[in-house]
């Protein structure tokens, strides 16, 4: 079978099995959600830079009953699954990327009139958050466009071998509420996906240590612990990044949903330390595996740490006493309420 066909076969499954999971998604909600959460964790607070945080319910006619499933299904949907939403789509200037080339990426979002928003919240100091990964979830890049004119965003991308990618819009819209739009692109050639990394709580990079200590539990907020080392050594002077010691996104294995959350606290707040460690609250909406990647910044280089975490596992072994193994232990699941609203793009 020649490169065309292959790529041409395996996209179809996939399309296949996406459809699948949306029709599962819109006819019975998340698993284990509240009856309004959604997979991005997200709050009526406030962001470290004001914006206001909270998944749109939509700008339609709300007095009809007949636009209620719509709203009830744009609620249950996790972020990231459509291309579409609350009258706001992504729309790339093109979908086919060559491997291993860098490429002046260029997409608009146009608003419910049609036309190219060019109004937009600041979020953590970028108006646009770029997300790519494989559809495998080996690979991920946390990029950020330039805005050129009538609303045009372009990056320099770089898809790094054959296969598809899932890329992501993290934006608020002026006068709307936040939201993250996905699509599909794809880089032709032979291709071999590979299999999903193990769950692990211990991450390397760059010669840095990455340990994870916490629990995902679906539907419900949870906390997540991030220590920093190097050779050995805490590393107490993590720089920010983008307002904050660290960012996390997280990614459902299989459909994709996306998960953007914050760390608990920021820089110069009087309370939160440079490190070692970064504290996140995250609500996932369904048991299964999950890729966590972790940007943090140190002596002036950003890096991306990865995971693989499994939420609900913990939940399944029920406990024998009070004095049953603690979250976090290295019998726990791979990945505790949150007595405040999550941080959430």
């Amino acid at each position: 079978m020649n490169t065309p066909a292959k790529l041409g076969t395996y996209v179809a499954g996939l399309a296949v099995v996406f459809g699948a999971a949306l029709g599962v998604g819109s006819a019975v909600g998340e698993v284990g959600a509240p009856p309004k959460a959604t997979a991005r964790s997200e709050g009526t607070g406030q962001s470290p830079d004001g914006a206001g945080h909270g998944e749109s319910t939509g700008h339609g006619d709300q007095s009809g009953a007949t636009t209620q499933p719509a709203q009830a299904a744009a609620q249950d949907t996790p972020g990231g699954l459509q291309v579409s939403q609350n009258g706001y789509t992504l729309t790339p200037l093109a979908t086919t990327i060559e491997p291993g080339q860098p490429t002046d990426f260029a997409f608009t979002v146009t608003g419910p009139d049609g036309e190219p928003v060019t109004d937009y919240q600041v979020q953590h100091d970028k108006k646009v958050h770029f997300i790519v990964v494989s559809r495998d979830l080996n690979t991920f890049q946390h990029l950020h466009p330039e805005e050129g004119a009538n609303g045009v965003w372009t990056v320099k991308l770089t898809l790094p071998e054959a296969g598809v990618y899932r890329a992501y819009a993290d934006i608020f819209p002026t006068g709307a509420s936040a939201l993250t739009l996905g699509t599909d692109l794809f880089a032709a050639g032979d291709y071999a996906p590979k299999a999903l990394p193990q769950v692990s709580r211990t991450a390397e990079v760059d010669g840095y240590t990455v340990t994870l200590d916490g629990d995902l539990t679906p539907g419900r907020s949870s906390k997540l612990t991030l220590k920093v080392s190097k050779d050995g050594k805490p590393v107490t002077d993590l720089q920010p990044y983008l307002g904050a010691y660290g960012h996390l996104v997280a990614l459902r294995a299989g459909d994709l949903a996306y998960l953007h959350v914050h760390p608990d606290g920021t820089p110069g707040d009087g309370r939160t330390k440079a490190g070692p460690e970064i504290t996140f609250y995250a609500e996932v909406p369904s048991t299964g595996d999950y890729r966590l990647f972790l940007d943090f910044q140190h002596a002036g280089t950003v890096r991306t740490a990865d995971f693989t975490a499994r939420a609900g596992q913990a939940a399944a072994t029920p406990a024998t006493s009070p004095t049953a193994t603690p979250s976090g232990s290295p019998s726990a699941a791979p990945d505790s309420d949150h007595d405040s609203t999550p941080h959430g793009h």
